[in-house]
């Protein structure tokens, strides 16, 4: 029986803060910054908004998307870096704001940026199994960079939900299949207590990034004997703009079908949301029959890949809630001490 996608919702903060107020900030040459990193602005969350709020937003998108009973969700998964509590499940706060309380399993999911695709794979799980109806997946991040830190200039605010399920006739797009690459590659860190995370410079990309990426692309495409040229879209995730576009490179995938979903150059990188918001700029416009052929990173380190069949029901759900590019339109900008308070980064007694 076909397990795959429901519905699917997104939200992204309206701030925004460009690489060059933060450059100008430090003594940076922005126009270098935004070559190399092929980042142009970065979402910023609200005052009083988190990974929680965010998580929130984006699952009651997914259910009004979908238009079913939210009594029918059995698990709720939430992956983040930024959960806003060491000891409180953001996961049952996303439950009771959306009515699917009680459900039977929720917890939250950490992996750096692949807890989201984490949480798809183990509602996969759930969902065939006949444990539960439907799954709430979700991936969310109000993503932490030290001040004058390399991640400050792309670590974004956003979030991403998928319903998981397994009913035909629902679905928008089936996961024909999915395949993981993870090894201990300690590339990047945060302790508990730390404001900030650490990273380990050039050796975030190799043997972090690409070596996780490219074998858990690989490893899914030998697994059910596809290639690049099977498919219509892909997606990498997007630390930023470089990193996916020399991924799909590597692999054998062209500019134009990652083009759809590279969001990063104007939303940043929204860490657990990052591929996964990828895949939703790319649902919101790929035709029936279209296929999707999508890999997600996490430090630490590991790779989710997984490859996706558009159905014919995503014309009918598409249109009703607010899709990617609505929600990257008309944007605030901000300066960077309107983003430094909004970050946190000034305490406020």
């Amino acid at each position: 029986m076909s397990v795959g996608i429901v519905s699917y919702g997104a939200y992204v903060p309206k701030y925004r803060i460009k690489i060059d107020e933060i450059a100008r900030v430090w003594g940076e040459d922005a126009e270098i910054l935004k070559s190399g990193l092929m980042v142009f602005e970065k979402s910023v969350p609200d005052v009083d908004e988190d990974a929680a709020t965010i998580a929130v937003e984006a699952a009651r998108a997914a259910v009004l998307r979908s238009g079913i009973d939210p009594q029918r969700i059995g698990a709720v998964y939430t992956g983040s870096e930024s959960h806003p509590y060491a000891v409180k499940p953001t996961s049952t706060i996303v439950a009771e704001a959306t009515g699917a309380t009680p459900v039977l399993t929720a917890a939250d999911f950490e992996f750096a940026c692949k807890a989201g695709t984490a949480a798809v794979q183990a509602c996969m799980g759930l969902v065939s199994s006949g444990m539960i109806d439907l799954g709430l997946a979700i991936g969310s991040d109000v993503a932490q960079g030290a001040p004058g830190d390399a991640l400050e200039y792309t670590a974004a605010a956003g979030g991403v939900a998928y319903l998981i399920g397994k009913k035909e006739s629902e679905l928008v797009a089936i996961i024909e299949d999915t395949y993981s690459f993870t090894t201990d590659t300690p590339d990047f860190w945060r302790r508990e207590g730390m404001p900030y995370p650490e990273h380990g410079g050039r050796f975030t990309g190799e043997p972090g990034y690409f070596k996780h990426v490219t074998n858990a692309a690989k490893g899914l495409m030998t697994k059910i004997g596809t290639k690049p040229a099977d498919y219509d879209y892909a997606v990498f995730h997007q630390p930023n703009g470089k990193f996916p576009t020399r991924a799909a490179s590597m692999l054998g995938f062209t500019k134009e079908q990652i083009k759809p979903g590279l969001v990063v150059p104007r939303l940043g990188n929204t860490y657990s949301g990052s591929c996964m918001m990828g895949i939703a700029a790319t649902l919101d416009q790929a035709k029936p029959g279209d296929r999707i052929f999508a890999t997600a990173f996490g430090s630490g380190a590991g790779g989710d890949a997984f490859s996706i069949t558009v159905t014919d029901r995503i014309e009918e759900i598409r249109d009703k809630a607010p899709k990617v590019e609505e929600l990257l339109a008309n944007p605030i900008y901000i300066d960077y001490a309107k983003y430094a308070r909004h970050k946190g980064k000034i305490k406020v007694a």
